[in-house]
């Protein structure tokens, strides 16, 4: 059970809450400026969206797991992943950056860096530990010409 629990979606929803929590009982008169923050705002969720559903299909194009805990039957270096080894997490990165844009939760800001952090030690590295195993040599190939994140 609590393997599904500590999942990417469940940390950002939790992220989501404490940006949403500070920009609507703690704003403490702090603004980023209206209609900027919320264009700004908009196009990082639409991002974000936009290379989560572009790596959802690649994994099933592949026909291999998305589940964070599982290891892939298949090493996918296509589509969306020639840019980064991590399109869903970027994606939930950019989630969480364009919603507290948008919720004008300026001092939720700190939480970004903080998203990554969590997610790179509780999911990429394992991930890419499992990976290493499995898929050895390709594996580190893929990782000399495609970045973890950007």
């Amino acid at each position: 059970m609590l393997k599904w629990i500590d999942t990417p979606p469940v940390w950002l929803m939790g992220f989501l809450a404490l940006a949403f929590v500070q920009a609507t009982r703690f704003p403490m008169g702090l603004r980023l400026g209206g209609g900027w923050a919320d264009f700004a705002g908009g196009l990082l969720v639409g991002g974000g969206v936009l290379l989560i559903v572009l790596a959802a299909l690649e994994f099933r194009r592949h026909k291999t797991t998305i589940v964070p805990h599982e290891t892939p039957a298949r090493l996918i270096t296509s589509g969306v992943f020639r840019r980064t080894r991590n399109p869903i997490y970027l994606g939930d990165a950019l989630i969480l950056a364009g919603l507290i844009l948008r919720w004008e939760a300026v001092l939720a800001l700190p939480l970004i860096p903080i998203f990554v952090w969590v997610i790179e030690k509780r999911f990429v590295i394992p991930e890419e530990d499992r990976m290493r195993r499995t898929f050895r040599a390709d594996f580190a190939r893929y990782c000399e010409k495609t970045r973890r994140w950007v």
